[in-house]
């Protein structure tokens, strides 16, 4: 059935159609570049909804009897699932055949609408090579800013990579490049109010700086696309969950970027992230940064007690739950990880080693602070086995569903169930 658009808008009032005033809401919403939630239901002409009928059936391959025949209540499904702008990463890597994964999975499907923002020809290609179809529908990134709203899993074609000069599995400037080209477009379509969030596969830093862009990684990517005025990555996952003061520092370089004034800003973006995430107040518990957490003075420079103190004392007058600064030999034993939500780390490796020997599969990285939402998966590009099938998608499943709760505001889950159940 194929709808094409009027050139007028003169109907009269009696040639309206019979919808519910449900249909109509979602009518308005679809063909409009804005947040879906923000449009009231309201009457609207023939030629609106023929209009938004049109792009339906074109983007999302839905025909008008199959979306009113569902009824209000399969209308609002479809509605309440969050869009969730994934980022294929760097083309080399694994990012291509996970994102395929994530399009055709019913369990994502279930949670989310995944609309993956990459390079549609690498897509085919990866999946080619995998003995497999794309299989969903692919619009430019014009006709998805005219879309405004989809209903099912789409790629985003975002086509950034020189692909004469691709080779899967060699990352270098020009696939870098294209990586970085598909999160600012990612990060545009959160910001406008297209998508709820956006989830990240990996980049490969080594080939970020050969390509000539600053940013280290996706955090500090978002933290300045975004505006952000505070910020930090937290390693998110059931059995611990870890944010840091420093990322991606050399460890020389850890000791002269920590203030009292940071400690505190992560201590208090990691309690907000948690009390959301929980739904209750939280505590968190404060690594010192060197063996022992200093020994009274005894190691290092006094960092424990000249930065690190101030600023748990300083959380604690704010109301907030923390203790610290704990030894970090000791901060991760089962017994104390049960007693606190989170554990801030004063450098990359004290969390991420702990975090990944406990949820290698299952961790998200989750960018606090930022006026949109942001996961990511807890792994990197993985050059030696991309493009094999190879590659578990656990994690990328783990970071979507961790984004639809924050997207959405969901109620927190019990403690201890895994985001998704395992096959």
């Amino acid at each position: 059935m194929q709808f094409g658009l009027p050139k007028t808008n003169s109907e009269s009032e009696e040639k309206r159609p019979m919808v519910s005033e449900t249909q109509l809401a979602v009518f308005a919403a679809a063909g409009r570049p804005q947040r879906r939630r923000s449009h009231p239901a309201r009457r609207i002409g023939v030629y609106e909804v023929k209009k938004t009928i049109w792009l339906l059936s074109k983007f999302c391959g839905e025909k008008l009897s199959d979306f009113l025949g569902r009824g209000d209540e399969g209308i609002l499904e479809a509605m309440s699932k969050p869009i969730l702008a994934i980022t294929m990463g760097d083309p080399a890597g694994v990012g291509p055949e996970i994102c395929l994964r994530a399009l055709n999975s019913p369990e994502v499907a279930a949670h989310c609408v995944p609309a993956v923002f990459g390079d549609a020809e690498v897509l085919r290609r990866c999946a080619a090579q995998l003995g497999k179809n794309l299989a969903v529908p692919v619009v430019s990134l014009t006709d998805f800013d005219s879309l405004g709203s989809c209903r099912q899993a789409v790629v985003v074609d975002v086509p950034a990579l020189n692909l004469k000069a691709f080779r899967p599995g060699k990352a270098d400037a020009n696939t870098a490049a294209a990586g970085y080209a598909f999160v600012q477009r990612g990060i545009d379509a959160a910001l406008s109010g297209q998508v709820d969030a956006v989830v990240t596969a990996p980049l490969n830093k080594e080939a970020l700086r050969q390509a000539g862009v600053e940013f280290p990684g996706h955090t500090e990517i978002f933290a300045h696309r975004t505006g952000a005025k505070r910020w930090c990555m937290m390693q998110y996952s059931e059995e611990l969950t870890c944010a840091f003061v420093t990322t991606h520092a050399g460890y020389a370089a850890v000791p002269r970027l920590l203030t009292s004034r940071r400690v505190l800003e992560v201590i208090r973006l990691s309690a907000e992230s948690m009390e959301r995430l929980r739904g209750r107040k939280a505590k968190v518990a404060v690594c010192g940064l060197n063996p022992h957490a200093g020994e009274h003075g005894l190691f290092g420079n006094g960092e424990e007690e000249r930065i690190i103190l101030p600023a748990v004392e300083d959380a604690r007058r704010d109301g907030l739950e923390v203790e610290g600064p704990l030894p970090p030999d000791t901060a991760f034993l089962p017994s104390h990880r049960k007693s606190v939500d989170a554990v801030v780390c004063m450098y990359h490796d004290q969390g991420h080693i702990p975090v990944k020997a406990l949820a290698f599969d299952s961790a998200v990285n989750v960018t606090l602070g930022l006026p949109i939402v942001r996961t990511s998966v807890d792994h990197g590009t993985a050059l030696d086995i991309a493009w094999r099938g190879k590659a578990s998608p656990s994690s990328l499943y783990h970071a979507l569903r961790l984004a639809g709760r924050l997207a959405s505001q969901t109620a927190p889950q019990k403690p201890g169930k895994p985001l998704f159940p395992p096959k």
